[in-house]
């Protein structure tokens, strides 16, 4: 089952990157965010309906939902800080430093909570991953999407760890359309305060992506979503988290090549890969 595992989060990891590379070339992240949750709520929604119907209408448990709110309040943070840190910086810089920062975050509140202790190999992990976010960090002009970046990372700890729990107390596909819908509310409730905050620009919805294409990457997001919630079903988080970060090089990658993201672009490939590898390492 362990190469299931890995094989839905090479997949996952193929389909998140995707994704995130039309949300920063849309021009206005948290409308897409919110269009395409809202749409993939909606598109998927039969499908689920007629599929929990045909197999018996399984009980849904209060601590599954309740599991479900709480991520989807973390995934909200995440939508929000995501967006912030791509519109002030480069994909090739935002995508390697909020992928890395999470298992960096896992690894300090290991030590410093729960007392664990590190092998060899997990500290030259916990070293390249520093390595490689400072460079990625270093070509910026300004270094605006660095602390909205690392905060994203922060965010994808959370919600990763509720979902280890929670995606057990029920069927995965059913945890995962929950899980969006409640995100689909919290993400147009909220739509108005983050224009007030400065987190999504004023008149960023002229550039927002049409329908059909808010519709493409709301069900990127939420397959990509389904398919770690399946591999983490299935298998430990420290063998599904790591194959989830092969995304990272190839995400940087494309933005210095097709999105012309230049400046130091030998630098930004070099950091990508070793945070990669240090997060390979730290799953030893």
């Amino acid at each position: 089952m362990i190469s299931v595992a890995i094989g839905l989060a090479l997949a996952a990891a193929v389909v998140h990157g995707t994704w995130n590379v039309l949300v920063k070339v849309s021009g206005d992240p948290l409308t897409t965010f919110q269009r395409g949750t809202v749409l993939a709520v909606l598109i998927s929604g039969v499908p689920v309906a007629i599929a929990w119907f045909a197999i018996g209408m399984p009980s849904i448990s209060v601590a599954a939902i309740g599991f479900a709110v709480v991520s989807a309040v973390f995934e909200l943070a995440y939508l929000w800080l995501l967006s912030a840190a791509y519109g002030r910086g480069e994909l090739s810089v935002v995508y390697p430093i909020a992928r890395g920062s999470a298992p960096l975050l896992a690894v300090v509140i290991g030590i410093a909570v729960l007392g664990e202790r590190l092998t060899a190999l997990q500290l030259a992990g916990v070293a390249l991953l520093l390595g490689g976010i400072l460079a990625v960090t270093l070509p910026q002009t300004s270094g605006r999407a660095t602390l909205p970046a690392l905060m994203t990372g922060v965010a994808i700890a959370a919600y990763t760890a509720v979902d280890r729990v929670g995606v057990r107390l029920t069927l995965p596909w059913v945890y995962a359309w929950m899980l969006v819908a409640v995100l689909a509310v919290l993400v147009t409730v909220t739509l108005p305060l983050a224009g007030r905050l400065h987190i999504r620009p004023e008149g960023a919805g002229e550039r927002a992506p049409s329908l059909s294409q808010a519709a493409l990457i709301g069900m990127f997001m939420w397959s990509g979503y389904l398919l770690v919630l399946l591999a983490l079903y299935i298998a430990p988080l420290s063998v599904v988290a790591p194959v989830r970060e092969v995304a990272v090089v190839a995400v940087a990658v494309w933005g210095v090549w097709k999105l012309r993201e230049r400046r130091s672009a030998a630098l930004k490939i070099a950091g990508a890969s070793a945070t990669l590898v240090g997060v390979a390492l730290l799953a030893i």
